[in-house]
């Protein structure tokens, strides 16, 4: 094989999977939107038909030693919790959120959230025609 069919070949390797269609992505903002919104809203329900009953919340702890490399974990009991006792809750004309999905497949999405207060990178798996976040890894913004 030359060296411009290894290079052609690399290419079309890296190059990125196509897009979903409109449904699927717009399937996968609602799931987004139920996460941040139903906090916003102090809606647990909304907030908990967005999450895998096995989620894996977690942020980093920046401060401890690298042997530790520290995390901090919430599970989804948790967060519907904080949301219940309205932890976020804001008034609606404060609302200033975004998803922005990063990359599909036919099972998994990768999606970021933001928000005036925190930024979620979230894993999600389609499960039929729903999609439920699995993970996230989020930290907070500086005051």
């Amino acid at each position: 094989m030359s060296l411009l069919s290894l290079v052609m070949a690399a290419s079309a390797a890296a190059a990125p999977a196509p897009m979903a269609d409109a449904a699927t992505l717009a399937a996968i903002e609602a799931t987004c939107l139920d996460y941040v919104d139903g906090q916003l809203e102090g809606d647990p329900a909304r907030v908990a038909r967005a999450l895998h009953p096995d989620l894996a919340k977690r942020s980093v702890i920046g401060d401890t030693p690298d042997e530790r490399l520290g995390l901090r974990r919430m599970s989804k009991d948790e967060l519907v919790s904080l949301t219940r006792q309205g932890a976020l809750k804001t008034p609606r004309e404060q609302w200033n959120r975004s998803c922005r999905i990063l990359d599909v497949t036919a099972e998994t999405a990768a999606v970021r959230l933001e928000t005036p207060w925190f930024v979620d990178h979230f894993h999600m798996g389609r499960y039929g025609d729903r999609w439920i976040i699995v993970n996230a890894l989020w930290h907070m913004k500086p005051r």
